[in-house]
């Protein structure tokens, strides 16, 4: 169509804009609203994989990362580099777990002192940074050249040691001390730090096994089916037993992602609902102006419009709000993005995250995309009208249509009158009617999901903290971390510390029961991470920890895990596993499986002798306190504060994380704003309802119906509407959550508990049931408020 002959499709196009704002302002709105979540869903499944994926791809990181011991020969280990699928590989590098102190610098504002963190470290020999695989990237200083030199990883995580800080090593002849003299980023953290190969040897206590790390890529490692057949090959070609643990390179993806990813699969949710109300509710529009302007449509034609004139002015009518709403949407999911982003601040040295420019412009383009879609039916409809059978058609429609509902309700002799012309008005537009359903159905199932998914998030964040359960918590002086100001006197004995503790604890008449809680890190060959250790000197079910699955331990020998343990070991709960580090190992029968996410670091939760075993260093860091019924947690612990003093720290949890208040408030504000698409869906309706039958309701009032009538008729007409989409979104809403829940869990890299999963009651499903019913009667009461104004003689007027 040329620009002259576009002129009057366009000027049309105006006049219909503004001769109907209502169905313009809905167009605006539904776009602003379903733009906005997709924008915000699309950016952040984007910022959630890009830092990693770029970091990974510009260091050749390592898809696995293999720790092997002496059985397997150079030889031996050559030869897994020409394995089929193998196409890249370097090692093998000489590896060694040591006990350490790391020196680290007071954090600003602290009165002097130097910090000092105990924990076990995975080393690995390197005579350079680079190589064909997890190509290492410097941050600062320089590679170690020489014995006593160590690079720290620049990972984020651990205490903040930087180039100077020094690494005293427990159990080797003389405690050799180590200093920092860079810091490296590793894509798949293939080690907590480097030295040169040579000092591995001098660094090896005692009997400690003689290990060697290999870093290997493959042709297909995409998912951890591929991964695990990879491995598979290479545990063939090696001796049995010589291969200790290999981590795979899409459990470090996990863990880089845990800030944004778990909150992704719920807000793709809200996405995909209000894009498909969108699409909905826009061609409910069109539809609905091409059935009330058929004469409009006529008389376009009758002086000269062309089918394609007609067809691009209602295309144009749509494309203009939409616009406007899309531009608009694009920035409010910007802003929405901002609070979860900054979650993010670090990943992989990329820096702070903002929605990628693409995605800015790509989303409001498809959104456009669809909704030219949506319109482009109804339009093509009105241009093929013809002038004559345009003009001598009425808007209203058929009088057959709808006449046995209304005969059928007119029966109900206990309604009144104007109740059932109501309710049986959407039988005469059943297409209309099936799409407002649909609409107003997407809306109850979102408030449902919605409610269920705050609940499920609410108890998450209760059973994180365990506030219900150890409401109270008493640190000790000192502890993994020693902070010490200058001159400041020495520490009571660990012992001493802990018989002032229990005495304080028993002189509380709020005391409950108290738990001591021993807290450490190790390292074990094969984990990507340090194993957190958590052991307790007593009975500790009543901790508030949830089982997923199995139970809690009993007695010496048995543990609970989590779930990042099970993924990065292979065990399942009823296996006995073996822990080896350094040169001690222990042998646990797992009971059960924990909700406790921790950012997938793998986590066990044993006795204390079971623990120590393993870990003789390890010591009582804290206590674990629950108060009787009826005690205030922050009066108690005020009171038991001043009771021992300022070197203990004594807190009362309470209260939800920011974190997860910050994603509650962004799923009601989702919810909200669905929930006021359909309602807008459901104006559309009626307005265009009102509009067809506006002669009828000048009948209506002629014959005696009151201002408070018309409106219970108007809001009747999509009432029953309503009532049927709420009870519908009852079970689509609870599969929603059940179906996302396990997502998003699986993203944290948790599995789910029962008490997480099972949130809804009948009372509240009672209520929710509603939700359709008032979205529609909200929805309505604009337009009927309309009706009842409008002047009995206007109306009969109107046709």
């Amino acid at each position: 169509m040329s620009a002259v002959a576009g002129r009057p499709a366009v000027k049309v196009a105006r006049t219909g804009l503004t001769g109907r704002r209502v169905q313009t302002s809905v167009i605006g709105l539904v776009l602003l609203v379903s733009t906005a979540a997709a924008t915000l869903a699309l950016g952040l499944l984007v910022d959630s994989n890009a830092p990693f994926d770029h970091a990974f791809a510009r260091q050749h990181g390592a898809h696995v990362t293999a720790a092997v011991n002496a059985q397997a020969s150079p030889a031996r280990l050559a030869a897994t580099t020409r394995l089929p699928g193998v196409t890249a590989a370097s090692g093998p590098f000489p590896q060694v777990t040591v006990g350490a102190d790391i020196s680290f610098s007071a954090p600003p504002g602290h009165p002097g002192g130097q910090g000092v963190f105990s924990t076990q470290l995975n080393l690995v020999g390197r005579a350079s940074p680079g190589g064909p695989v997890d190509d290492l990237t410097l941050t600062a200083g320089h590679w170690a050249r020489r014995a006593g030199e160590v690079v720290w990883s620049d990972s984020g995580n651990g205490p903040p040691v930087s180039v100077g800080s020094h690494v005293t090593v427990h159990g080797v002849s003389g405690s050799p001390q180590l200093t920092v003299v860079g810091l490296a980023t590793s894509a798949t953290a293939s080690a907590q730090a480097w030295v040169t190969p040579a000092e591995i040897a001098a660094l090896r206590a005692p009997g400690a096994p003689d290990m060697s790390q290999m870093l290997y890529r493959f042709a297909q490692a995409g998912s951890a089916a591929q991964v695990s057949a990879d491995v598979a090959r290479v545990r063939a070609a090696l001796p049995p037993g010589s291969l200790l643990g290999a981590q795979s390179w899409l459990t470090a993806k996990l863990r880089a992602t845990r800030s944004i990813a778990p909150w992704v699969p719920f807000i793709v949710a809200f996405g995909l609902i209000g894009l498909v109300m969108a699409v909905l509710i826009v061609a409910n529009v069109v539809s609905g102006a091409v059935v009330a302007g058929t004469r409009r449509i006529g008389v376009l034609k009758s002086v000269g419009f062309s089918p394609a004139q007609v067809v691009a002015a209602y295309v144009l009518q749509v494309t203009i709000p939409a616009g406007a709403g899309a531009l608009a949407g694009v920035l409010a999911g910007n802003l929405l993005s901002v609070p979860l982003l900054s979650q993010t601040a670090r990943v992989y040295g990329v820096g702070a995250l903002a929605v990628p420019p693409w995605v800015d412009v790509a989303v409001p383009l498809a959104m456009l995309g669809l909704t030219v879609a949506a319109a482009l039916p109804p339009a093509l409809r009105a241009g093929r009208l013809s002038a004559v059978q345009a003009i001598a058609t009425g808007r209203a429609p058929r009088a057959a249509r709808g006449y046995g509902a209304h005969r059928l309700l007119g029966k109900a002799r206990r309604l009144p009158r104007p109740l059932t012309l109501g309710l049986a008005a959407p039988f005469a537009r059943p297409a209309r009617t099936l799409v407002t359903l649909v609409a107003v159905l997407l809306g109850g199932t979102a408030v449902t999901f919605a409610a269920g998914l705050a609940t499920s998030l609410d108890r998450v964040a209760t059973d994180l903290s365990h506030a219900r359960a150890e409401p109270v918590q008493v640190g000790l002086p000192g502890g993994d971390a020693v902070l010490q100001p200058a001159g400041a006197p020495p520490l009571p004995s660990p012992a001493a510390q802990q018989r002032a503790v229990q005495a304080a604890l028993r002189a509380q008449p709020g005391t409950l029961r108290y738990v001591a809680e021993a807290d450490d890190g190790i390292s074990v060959p094969g984990l990507p991470e340090q194993l957190s250790l958590v052991a307790f000197g007593s009975d500790a079910s009543w901790t508030g920890y949830q089982l997923i699955t199995g139970h809690w331990y009993h007695g010496n020998g048995q543990a609970v895990v989590n779930t990042g343990f099970l993924t990065d070991t292979g065990a399942q709960v009823g296996d006995s596993y073996t822990i080896t580090s350094g040169s001690r190992h222990v042998t646990v029968r797992i009971t059960g499986e924990i909700f406790e996410p921790n950012g997938g670091t793998p986590k066990i939760l044993a006795s204390t002798p079971t623990l120590s075993a393993l870990d003789p260093d390890l010591t009582v860091v804290q206590y674990d306190v629950a108060v009787r019924p009826g005690t205030a947690a922050a009066s108690y612990a005020n009171t038991l504060a001043t009771a021992l003093g300022p070197d203990y720290s004594v807190s009362a949890d309470s209260g939800t994380p920011s974190g997860f208040a910050a994603v509650i408030g962004l799923i009601a504000t989702l919810t909200l704003l669905l929930a006021a698409v359909a309602g807008l869906g459901v104006l559309n309706t009626v307005v265009l309802q009102t509009r067809e039958r506006v002669h009828d309701l000048g009948v209506f009032k002629a014959v005696g119906m009151t201002p408070r009538q018309v409106t219970a008729m108007v809001v009747c007409s999509v009432a029953g509407i309503g009532l049927v989409a709420g009870l519908v979104a009852i079970p689509a809403g609870v599969a929603l959550q059940r179906y996302v829940l396990p997502v998003m869990a699986h993203a944290a890299q948790t599995g789910v508990p029962a008490s997480v999963l099972n949130v809804y009651v009948p009372g509240e499903l009672a209520l929710l049931a509603l939700s359709g019913l008032v979205i529609a009667a909200v929805g309505a009461l604009a337009p009927a408020s309309w009706a009842a104004r409008a002047r009995t003689a206007s109306a009969l007027r109107a046709e």
